[in-house]
């Protein structure tokens, strides 16, 4: 390989733009034996990484069965989401049903006043064609 284009995937590699073909390209150079005198500080680097691919862990590592928590949490949620939505459309009806009877209330009493208002009417009414005899006969 050209010295100079090792050097370019070194710089690469730091700045952390190196494809993993140029990182190959890199660990293959670094594990011959001959490496530029200048660049040897990066080859037990190199080295490490080849032998930590190589490194396999005999421990054996018990796997414990999971519960099925999240299936218990699941049915929780969907209930307490569904008792939720029960009470808020039960709350809205009972909000809607009050504003009903006090909407009927009010109307009942202005009912009831327009009513009392128009009687009162009435007796303008006789008030003012008993005055328009009473004027009418004296201009006459």
């Amino acid at each position: 390989m050209e010295l100079a284009n090792i050097e370019k995937l070194i710089e690469k590699y730091f700045e952390a733009t190196a494809t993993v073909q140029e990182e190959q390209e890199l660990q293959v150079y670094f594990s011959q034996k001959n490496v530029a005198p200048h660049l040897e500080q990066y080859q037990p680097m190199f080295q490490y990484f080849t032998d930590l691919k190589a490194e396999k862990s005999t421990r054996n590592v018990p796997l414990k069965p999971r519960k099925n928590y999240l299936k218990w949490i699941s049915v929780a949620a969907v209930f307490v989401l569904t008792t939720s939505l029960f009470v808020n459309e039960w709350e809205k009806q009972r909000l809607a049903e009050e504003a009903f009877q006090d909407f009927r209330m009010t109307m009942s009493l202005v009912s009831e006043s327009f009513n009392t208002g128009a009687s009162h009417i009435n007796y303008l009414t006789q008030l003012e064609e008993t005055t328009n005899k009473i004027f009418r006969t004296e201009n006459n």
